[in-house]
């Protein structure tokens, strides 16, 4: 059974539509609204034992009490699901704005200390036009700081941002256009900015095969450095090769083969993003991926379910069965964590 690294959940089916139609993407009418119940039969038919659930990117927000908030209540109701249903899902958390670095950092302690989360969501970039700053912004370093004293693993989503010119065709939507090229800079800009090394704990999973990021690190090494980064071209190209990779609607011949010959295998993981794309879209990436490693079982056990166990060896335990666990204490979860099943 696999363990699906990149799964969202949506809360609110109104305004993921509204988000949808600036994007210029539809998501199956069958998976909103969203139901717990809409991901645990689709995970049964695809074979998927776990999945870590994110919520949807959120780049574009205002700080304030309204954002923190939202976020709290998301992360709240991710963790009444892992307590519902703790062999099924695990969760990244969300983060208000990160311009809001004392809610973040805030979220971050909840999140981990009282929820239990298994790592947190971010998105390439937060705000609004010039004003936005990507990750790696000096501005958000005492987050990376206590993500790197946590040793926490961060999901990484490409924001949905418009070009400054409309996408090419209503069948090239900023999902398909965008997202990937918003993935890769950000990974680019936590490597040039010395943030990948810097905050070297931290275990960072780029979506989607990271976008663009394995066609364009080469070009990277070279130019930035060129450019007047410090790290050597062989540093960057390292760097790049630092993080993890998950296979949401990215899996094929020539993508895979590009993947294996750029990092070990055991950086690479599986996802669906699911329900932001139907089953059957799945199952064709997913296809893609068993025909690929065909004659290489144990790899195909690895990408799907075993490197995700290493990352997170928490996954699909109790609070209980954490507990237990030598030398770990979780007595805050276990105190202030309930489950509300009206909720669910």
């Amino acid at each position: 059974m696999r363990i699906d690294v990149h799964h969202h959940f949506f809360l609110d089916a109104q305004k993921k539509a509204k988000k949808n139609l600036q994007a210029g993407w539809q998501t199956p009418h069958e998976n909103l609204p969203w139901r717990p119940q809409t991901s645990l039969s689709a995970m049964d038919e695809l074979g998927v034992q776990t999945a870590i659930l994110s919520p949807p990117p959120m780049p574009s927000a205002s700080c304030g009490e309204g954002n923190r908030v939202e976020v709290r209540q998301q992360n709240t109701y991710a963790s009444k699901l892992c307590t519902t249903y703790p062999k099924r899902f695990g969760f990244f958390a969300g983060l208000p704005l990160l311009d809001d670095v004392e809610g973040s950092l805030a979220e971050i302690a909840f999140s981990f200390d009282v929820l239990g989360a298994n790592g947190v969501a971010l998105t390439s970039y937060y705000g609004d036009g010039n004003s936005a700053k990507y990750v790696a912004d000096d501005l958000y370093d005492p987050i990376w700081q206590e993500l790197d004293r946590r040793r926490a693993v961060v999901f990484l989503h490409g924001a949905q941002t418009p070009s400054s010119t409309p996408y090419p065709h209503p069948w090239l939507g900023l999902p398909i256009s965008e997202v990937p090229n918003e993935t890769y800079k950000a990974a680019a800009h936590l490597v040039v900015s010395g943030k990948k090394r810097r905050f070297s704990n931290v275990k960072i999973i780029l979506a989607h095969l990271g976008g663009s990021t394995p066609f364009l690190a080469a070009r990277v090494a070279a130019l930035s450095h060129y450019m007047g980064c410090p790290l050597t071209p062989h540093e960057i190209i390292e760097d790049f090769k630092s993080f993890y990779y998950e296979t949401a609607l990215s899996a094929h011949e020539t993508t895979l083969t590009a993947m294996v010959t750029f990092i070990p295998v055991d950086r690479l993981l599986f996802g669906s993003d699911f329900p932001a794309v139907s089953t059957k879209t799945v199952e064709w990436y997913t296809r893609n991926l068993e025909g690929y490693f065909a004659n290489r079982p144990l790899d195909l056990a690895n990408v799907t379910r075993n490197n995700a166990l290493r990352l997170f060896p928490n996954l699909g335990k109790t609070k209980e069965e954490r507990q237990s666990i030598p030398g770990r204490s979780n007595t805050s979860i276990a105190n202030n964590c309930t489950t509300d099943n009206n909720a669910l």
